[in-house]
This record gives C-alpha cells, structure tokens and sequence, in this order.
C-alpha cells in the first residue's frame, strides 16, 4: 500500500534541518542499546527517500508487518522529544512550563520551600511576559502547596493568592472572549464576505457589540489590547470601513512597538499585525506609509527582531512578497514588477507544502493583475485561469469573482472575443451562484456584452459612458471595493485617453505625493 506524502512522521522526518536530524540522532543514542532499535531503522531510512510504502519498510528493514504502526508511533514521540530540547525552539512559555515541571517534582518529594521559590520566580516571568493562563496555573499550584504548607513567611499569605487567582481569572476570561470575538468575525467574513448593504452592516454591528466585552483600556494588558485591537480589525475589515482597520491595526502594531520583547516571544502576532497594516494602508492608497511599514519589516528581518523558525519563515515569505507586490500597484510599475515574478514563483515552489492552495491562488491572482497593468493580457488570463479550473478550492467567494470579471476584459484586451459572448453568460451565472453581482460588475458585465454592437468610431463615447456611471460608486461604502480588487476606473481612463493603464495609475500615484 502507498503511504500518502501527509503522513504525519514523513512530514516531519522531512521537516528537520541537518541540525536538528545531528541532534535527535545524539539525543537517541545517549543509550548504547538504541543504535538497533527499529525506530533508528526507520528513522534512517525515512530520511534517506523521498516516498514509501510499507513494503518498503519490510525489504528494508527487520521491522515486521505487525510492529509497523507501534514503531512509527515512538519515532514520532522522540523525535518531538528531541525537538523539545533543542534551544532554537525554547521560548518564554516552555521556559515558564519547564519550571513548573520542576517545581511539581520538588513537591511530590515533600520538598515545598523549595517548590514554591520555583513557582515564585516563574509566576513573575509569566505576567510580566503577558503569560496569563501559565500564571494562573502557577497561583492555583501555590493555592495546593500553602493549603499542606504553611510558610508564615507573609501573614496575608492567603488573601494575597486569593486576589492573584481572582484578578488573572478576570482577565483570562476577557481575553478568551476578544479572542473569541476576533475569531468568530474572521469565520463570518470567511462565510458571509463584506457588508453589501445597510442592512448587512447593522447586522455585523449588533452581533459586534453584542459579544464585545466591558473593559476600561488602562486596565488591559498586553495580550487584551492585543485582541481588542485584532477583534476591531475584522469588523472594520467587514465594514469596508479601511480608515479604521488602518487605526486598529497600527494600534497592535504599536504595542510591540512599545514592548520590543513581545516580538521574540510573540512573532506571529507581530507579523500578522504587520501584514493588516500594509493592507490597510493598500487598501486606503497611503503609499508613502506604506513603504516606510515595508522598509521596517525588512529591517527586523534583517536583524533578526523577529524569532526565525519554519513558521515565521513561512509567514515572511508570503506576507513580504504579498505587499511588495501591492506596492507595485500602488506605483504603478507593472512592468518593473514583472522582474518579480520568478522570484515569487520559485519561493512559491519551496514553500509550497507549508501554505494553504487558497494563498497560493491570491499569489497567482495578484500576479495576473501585474500582467494586466503591464498590458500583457494573454500571460494575465494563464495566471487567472490557474484559479478559474481549480475546482476544489474553497477561496474567499469575492476574490472567485473579481478572478472572472478581469479575465473577461483580459480576453476583450487580448483580442480573444471569439467566444467572449459564452465567457459573458458563464460569468453572470458564476456572479449569481455566488450572490456577489454588485452594480459595478453588473454594468462591467452588460458594457462588454454590448461591445459587439458598438461601431468603432463609437468606442470612445461609450466608455466616457460607462466611466462617468461607475466613478460614482468610487467612495460608495457597499460598492468601492470593486476597485480595490479590479481597477476598472483606471482601464477605462486609459481607453479613454488612449494611453496604457500602467501610465494612468503611474500619473494618479504621482498626484497622491504631492
């Protein structure tokens, strides 16, 4: 039987760097009589090839049938044991978890005093690094250890544990309801888009305000701000209201800013925080903020202000490339970003297996514009069509659209109309389906159905037509975001003015500078 490429061991076999693999194999054969075991058996020759099959591990191996499942259960156990000790993946929590660990080993010999300085000096690394659920574990060890030991050492002992237990309690509630807040409204996003009318805005308002905790900011800590601000976001983000998601998201930005720290113990967050940052200031044309916010992230990549691991790597690689991107757009240097293309392509090949298709397919839509703005249409509809045929993938339904919309003017740009009325009726229904068919796409839909029946000396005056129809919608609440994905505007200034889009946009960025 083939073994699917996911399997979880193979995986991470295939995950380890040359260090880590020196590592584990020191780390097992601390015990003379683990050079045979059949788990270094299987280990060595996991690593050696690039796909199994349990015969394999038969011819290869003396593993027999029977033992296969046992032995590559215990591999995967060590290797994470090995891992566990390795410093490139110790961090303030295993720290703090380790030292817990101790203390529990020091109070199940009878030795308290000793287990409670442990708790002590852990307690104070984990509120000090915003660690609340490690903390409140800590005090409710302490509350165990005092109840059978009494140190006398503070009178109000008692009470003093009671008000920790209580005030961490509080807060670790607040933050699993931000947290949970932020996460429920990036599901509603992820299933019902952005508000498409009034009504849909007072519904995300309400469900907004009626799951947003009660608080008084300067009593918050570092991880309640942290998802406030994150729980803002995704409902500014949902409301199409960008100027506020700009606020919120440099909000949490700010904050480690303001606690440089927290980017070693909490990377993540800092380079999403960054990522809807540059979004937002994409979103809202602020080209110079932008480059500065970019400039600073190559910065703490550069000197190493942000924790390198396979997952912040992952992270760096599609956040940075995502946004230098966008500030192509933003410049209008369709044509110098094409040189980036490879660049991105080959990144995309090596960090294929740690990204979801559904980014890959954002990469390959944003790479299409790029061939749009550059004016080479027919390299623009290869990209989208890649997002088109993939049947299988669950993208976000409004990025499923704008992919259809571009590819029909891509193909009325390329001149390729032999069948544009069928591409026409297939994208109206695809629109319909998908219940996202906003008066910018209609009237796109029905300009391009009518073109056929427009004399060429004609042109001209009917897209000023269009052009004066749709620039009314530029700044409508429910309507603008057409133009954010899909600049229309801009091609239609370019028809108009018989000039290319890259030399409207390049000409608009100028004006923004000034």
């Amino acid at each position: 039987m083939a073994i699917d490429q996911k399997d979880a061991l193979f995986s991470l076999i295939k995950s380890l760097s040359k260090s880590e693999k020196r590592q584990f194999k020191l780390y097992v054969g601390r015990l003379g009589g683990n050079a045979e075991a059949n788990f270094i058996t299987l280990f060595n020759l996991l690593d050696r090839v690039s796909s199994y099959t349990d015969d394999l591990i038969l011819k290869k191996t003396k593993i027999k049938k029977q033992q296969i499942s046992n032995t590559k259960a215990h591999l995967y156990k060590q290797i994470l044991v090995s891992l566990r000790f390795n410093p490139v993946h110790q961090n303030v929590r295993s720290q703090i978890r380790e030292q817990f660990d101790f203390a529990a080993i020091l109070y199940g010999k009878g030795l308290y005093n000793q287990s409670l300085k442990i708790l002590e000096r852990a307690k104070e690394l984990a509120i000090n690094s915003g660690e609340n659920n490690l903390a409140y574990e800590i005090v409710e060890f302490e509350k165990v250890i005092e109840s059978q030991y009494i140190t006398r050492s503070l009178s109000n002992r008692a009470d003093e544990l009671t008000e920790q237990a209580k005030e961490l309690s509080l807060r670790n509630i607040r933050i699993s309801k931000l947290s949970n807040l932020s996460l429920q409204l990036y599901s509603l996003m992820l299933k019902e888009g952005y508000v498409k009318d009034i009504v849909d805005a007072k519904k995300v308002s309400t469900y907004f305000n009626k799951r947003l905790p009660k608080y008084v900011l300067s009593d918050l800590g570092f991880k309640e701000k942290l998802f406030l601000y994150k729980a803002y976001l995704w409902h500014s983000l949902i409301m199409q209201d960008f100027v506020s998601s700009y606020k919120y998201s440099q909000k949490w930005v700010d904050l480690f800013q303001d606690n440089p720290a927290m980017k070693q113990q909490n990377p993540v967050f800092y380079l999403k925080g960054l990522n809807y940052l540059l979004e937002s200031l994409f979103l809202i044309k602020q080209r110079t903020k932008f480059n500065k916010v970019l400039k600073n992230l190559e910065t703490d990549i550069l000197e190493q202000n942000i924790k390198l691991n396979d997952n912040t790597r992952t992270l760096i690689f599609h956040y940075y490339n995502q946004n230098k991107l966008n500030l192509f757009f933003l410049e209008g240097k369709f044509t110098k970003g094409l040189e980036f293309v490879p660049i991105i392509l080959k990144e995309i090949s090596e960090f294929e297996s740690k990204i979801d298709a559904h980014h890959i397919m954002v990469f390959y839509y944003k790479i299409g514009c790029l061939y749009f703005g550059a004016g080479k249409n027919e390299e623009c509809i290869f990209y989208l069509d890649k997002i088109i045929k993939n049947k299988d993938l669950k993208m976000r339904e409004d990025l499923l659209c704008f992919t259809r919309v571009l590819n029909l003017v891509a193909h009325y740009e390329a001149g390729l109309d032999y069948n544009i009325e069928k591409l026409i009726v297939s994208t109206y229904k695809f629109l319909l389906k998908m219940n996202d068919l906003h008066d910018v796409q209609r009237k796109m839909i029905a300009f391009l159905k009518n073109l056929s029946n427009i004399y060429p000396q004609d042109l001209r005056k009917e897209f000023i037509k269009l052009h004066e129809e749709l620039i009314q919608y530029e700044n409508h609440p429910h309507e603008k975001r057409a133009f954010l994905y899909l600049d229309i505007l801009s091609w239609l200034e370019s028809k108009i003015q018989n000039i290319t889009v890259e030399e409207v946009i390049r000409a608009k960025a100028k004006k923004l500078l000034k």
